[in-house]
């Protein structure tokens, strides 16, 4: 048997960055920027180091974490070692877990010094459940449905910080948006968590899954996902339009509604449809946002 070769700075770096997801940066960054840019509705020093922390340090810390702590999942996992995630070098592990925290720590100190008791509330919520989604002894990935909303948190939190942060008059119009935000969070966990049923079974890992089969799961997106477009439906003009961005989504995972566990691999065909998915909804979103900001000016 060889020895490991050794871990240098540029292999460290292209280990960190496939770890932090960049396809999914913007999964993050984009909902605080949103949310923070239309209740100020000016481009301030706030604005620019809150989208930076959500776009790349957020990502590192919730996607990192994940992959330390499921290792051994991820090592029996065929799909992993991409877009979908690294399987780390146990030597990296420690070192991920560093450059998580060193690399959020200043952005959190001066998000902390501009903003009020309620954000910092917020925020905190937003990274204690970053961290122990994955981490122990709380590891809320392997409680069923928790798994799920927890996810969801991760992407409509920092929505909810930046309204907060940025002072904005709580309506149940904009509740409704959060909702809907938050319902399709949980629809997209959930489907995604299918692929991996096989998986972490293998490895003693429970998810919504695992303990409810691929194909009640599948549903369980489904109805997740026409939900909230539904909720949509209440919000203010132009919101409502909206709703129609959940339909390419419904479209997407319809044809797996007849997975079982022993072929539950094969939504990975919908979850690769997914991701690219998501960037033709924040196209569409961004029109309206747009839309909604010069009839509201």
């Amino acid at each position: 048997m060889t020895d490991a070769p050794p871990l240098r700075p540029a292999t460290v770096a292209r280990q960190l960055f496939v770890a932090s997801r960049p396809v999914s940066w913007i999964n993050t960054a984009y909902p605080f920027a949103a949310a923070y840019l239309l209740t100020t509705r000016e481009i301030d020093a706030t604005l620019v180091i809150g989208t930076l922390f959500f776009l790349v340090p957020y990502n590192l810390a919730m996607y990192g974490i994940n992959d330390v702590f499921d290792y051994e999942s991820d090592l029996r996992n065929p799909r992993k070692g991409g877009a979908h995630g690294a399987v780390l070098d146990r030597r990296l592990h420690r070192i991920t877990l560093w450059a998580a925290a060193l690399s959020c720590l200043p952005f959190v100190v001066y998000l902390a010094i501009v903003g009020s008791p309620a954000s910092w509330a917020v925020l905190a919520a937003s990274l204690f459940f970053v961290v122990f989604y994955s981490a122990p002894p709380l590891r809320l990935k392997e409680v069923p449905f928790a798994d799920s909303v927890t996810s969801s948190i991760h992407f409509f939190s920092p929505a909810v910080y930046g309204l907060v942060l940025a002072g904005a008059a709580w309506t149940w119009q904009l509740v409704a948006v959060i909702v809907a935000f938050g319902l399709w969070g949980v629809a997209s966990h959930a489907f995604g968590a299918v692929q991996d049923v096989v998986a972490d079974r293998a490895a003693g890992i429970s998810s919504i899954a695992t303990a409810r089969g691929a194909r009640w799961t599948v549903r369980f997106a489904l109805a997740c996902y026409a939900a909230s477009g539904l909720v949509m439906l209440a919000t203010t003009w132009p919101g409502p339009l909206a709703a129609l961005v959940a339909i390419p989504y419904l479209v997407t995972v319809w044809p797996f509604r007849r997975v079982t566990d022993e072929t539950a691999a094969d939504a990975t065909r919908g979850w690769r449809r997914f991701l690219w998915l998501n960037q033709l909804s924040g196209f569409l979103v961004t029109l309206l946002l747009i839309w909604y900001w010069t009839i509201t000016a």
